[in-house]
């Protein structure tokens, strides 16, 4: 019984000396530290959340104007691409703009009805005409014409690759001919539809250095500013 006293004594005493510990004033500080750490944790997450939804809402912002860059750009080509179709004249035949005509008759018709149905909208048989037409008459004064609206065509089926393809070899076969800055364009339309921005940035550089003062260049420069 005496040797077990000692014991308890020395436990009692060791339970004061740690509540006495926690109830010092060291503890407390230690105490008001860690809330405060955790306060200070809790505003750096509200300003990271708060920095994310800011980001988000930037980026919307900015896919938003892109969108609408890209609409304006669509709707620009759109002209481009109509303002100078072939309009049937009073005597009810067809003609080129451009003064190109062809020689042969069924020629000269094999191509009016391919841009007939060009300007009524009907892009995928304007393609398999003009498809039909170019391997026809592939020597045809009217071929570069042929070319471009062929080209226009495939960027109205959304058919980009074809459509760059195509009228990069009109340019690189006619690039004096008046559709040549229209048709660059076309292909920086149907860049930007690919997300090739910098393919689009250098072909609208090419336009307003090849062929200034043209309507084509006009647009171009608006659009390189909206692409820095």
């Amino acid at each position: 019984m005496n040797d077990r006293a000692p014991s308890l004594r020395l436990l009692v005493a060791a339970a004061g000396i740690a509540f006495a510990a926690l109830s010092s004033p060291a503890h407390a500080f230690a105490d008001d530290d860690a809330r405060k750490a955790i306060l200070e944790l809790r505003q750096q997450i509200q300003q990271m959340r708060q920095i994310g939804e800011n980001s988000r809402m930037q980026l919307a912002d900015q896919i938003q104007s892109l969108q609408q860059q890209v609409t304006e750009l669509r709707n620009q080509i759109e002209q481009a691409m109509h303002q100078s179709v072939p309009r049937a004249p009073a005597n009810g035949t067809q003609s080129d703009t451009g003064g190109a005509t062809a020689g042969d008759p069924q020629e000269q018709s094999t191509y009016d009805g391919a841009i007939d149905l060009f300007r009524k909208g009907q892009y995928k048989e304007a393609a398999d005409g003009l498809t039909a037409f170019l391997a026809l008459y592939p020597n045809s004064q009217l071929s570069p014409t042929a070319q471009f609206y062929l080209g226009s065509s495939k960027y109205a089926t959304k058919d980009y690759k074809g459509a760059i393809d195509q009228l990069q070899n009109m340019v690189k076969s006619a690039p004096d001919n008046p559709r040549a800055p229209d048709a660059l364009l076309v292909i920086a339309g149907s860049q930007i539809e690919m997300n090739n921005r910098a393919g689009a940035k250098a072909t609208l550089q090419r336009i307003v250095k090849d062929y200034p003062g043209t309507p084509a260049a006009d647009t171009a420069k608006n659009r390189l500013q909206l692409l820095q």
